[in-house]
């Protein structure tokens, strides 16, 4: 088994959840800081590096490891930099950016979600590059903005830099399971315009809340219907078409019909599913007499689907069962990763497997078992070394 750095892997985890690096401008707050963190660590080890800008203050940061034991595959280890505000901080028993360890367990926000994840990728690869020469190349890749619009991964698999990678290992918390299909994503805003009138005199109005009621029974409807045509997937669970925000007027004032209202829809989609088809139904739910509507996709993301017999699939299998000494487990990314991008835009196979509790992420009081940072170190490094050394049948 490769020799890891573990209490290495710890301690610079906690350097990084020390770091809130939220998207904040308002408080000073980017990824910055966390890149700089993940940069020096790098270059201390002597590892080529490029740092690109998603956006102004964002970087990603990218390691290139050649192995030195002749040609190869290219695999790349992906984790973000970026994590979610720490929201109210009454409902914190720790602090949210102390990195402090307590029961066996690393504190902090973006503990799980997912520094520890980024740790283990780079001490993994550095264990392997110490263990002497590999075959072919490891990217450690620490992209911006996965917690937003994803502009990391976006301008990652569109820069010279996703050229030549043959997979990827998102760290992602999975709580040890091997998720190599995740959810799809549609995020759609429905406007109506209808015109503003007097409450006492509708007569006179057009009122959009109207075609809110309507659209929101009939998204209600039309969840059912692909809940019927598209079973719950196995490891991803129903289609949900989810409406979250609702938005009438400019002001509360009960005399008042609204010339305008909105509707936000978060759907969630499994394999087989076409995000065209389903904005295209929307836009015709909306449709309602005397009330103007208009459509926009906010969001697109296709699920995604990588067959448990790739390469990157079977070595992080066989890696999973000789560190752990279980049988894999097989689940599926709820939400959309960086994954979701380099897999559907950059079209490079992607599993998500990582340290941390699957359902622990953005909530207070986030945490993460110290001994699984270790151990996933521990599997990332020997899954490297299988799917680049194609040992256990992986290539």
């Amino acid at each position: 088994m490769i020799e890891i750095d573990a209490q290495g892997v710890v301690e610079f985890t906690q350097e990084l959840v020390r770091v809130p690096s939220t998207n904040d401008p308002a408080r000073g707050r980017s990824e910055q800081p966390a890149a700089d963190l993940v940069e020096a660590r790098m270059r201390a080890w002597g590892w080529e590096v490029v740092v690109e800008e998603a956006a102004p203050g964002r970087p990603n940061v990218v390691a290139v490891v050649e192995g030195g034991g002749g040609e190869g595959p290219t695999l790349m280890f992906e984790g973000h930099t970026d994590v979610v505000t720490e929201g109210d901080l009454s409902e914190w028993t720790v602090d949210p950016f102390g990195g402090e360890i307590r029961d066996g367990r690393l504190w902090g926000r973006g503990s799980a979600d997912m520094k520890s994840g980024l740790a283990a990728v780079m001490y993994a690869t550095r264990a392997l590059q110490l263990a002497g020469p590999f075959p072919g190349r490891i990217k450690v890749c620490a992209l911006a903005d996965e917690e937003g619009l994803m502009i990391g991964a976006h301008h990652f698999v569109n820069s010279a830099l996703s050229e030549g990678v043959d997979a990827a290992i998102v760290a992602e918390p999975e709580a040890g399971e091997i998720c190599a299909v995740a959810k799809g994503a549609l995020r759609l805003r429905v406007d109506f315009t209808g015109k503003m009138a007097h409450g006492a005199m509708p007569q006179h109005g057009r009122n959009p809340i109207q075609a809110v009621g309507a659209l929101l029974v009939a998204l209600r409807a039309y969840q059912e219907e692909l809940q019927a045509a598209h079973p719950a997937h196995e490891h991803l669970g129903e289609v949900y078409v989810t409406p979250t925000v609702v938005q009438a007027g400019s002001q509360e004032q009960v005399n008042v019909i609204p010339a305008v209202a909105s509707v936000f829809v978060d759907v969630r989609t499994v394999p087989g599913v076409a995000h065209k088809e389903v904005a295209d139904r929307v836009e015709e739910l909306a449709s309602f007499d005397g009330i103007e509507s208009r459509v926009a996709i906010l969001v697109d993301r296709p699920p995604v689907e990588v067959p448990v017999e790739h390469p990157v699939v079977t070595a992080l299998a066989a890696a999973h069962t000789a560190v752990t000494g279980e049988e894999p487990v097989y689940g599926g990314v709820p939400g959309s990763t960086d994954g979701t991008v380099l897999t559907h835009w950059g079209g490079i196979p992607s599993v998500v497997y990582g340290p941390g509790g699957k359902w622990i992420a953005h909530q207070a009081d986030e945490f993460v078992e110290v001994e699984e940072i270790v151990r996933c170190t521990r599997v990332f490094a020997e899954a490297a070394r299988r799917f680049l050394t194609g040992a256990d049948g992986s290539r």
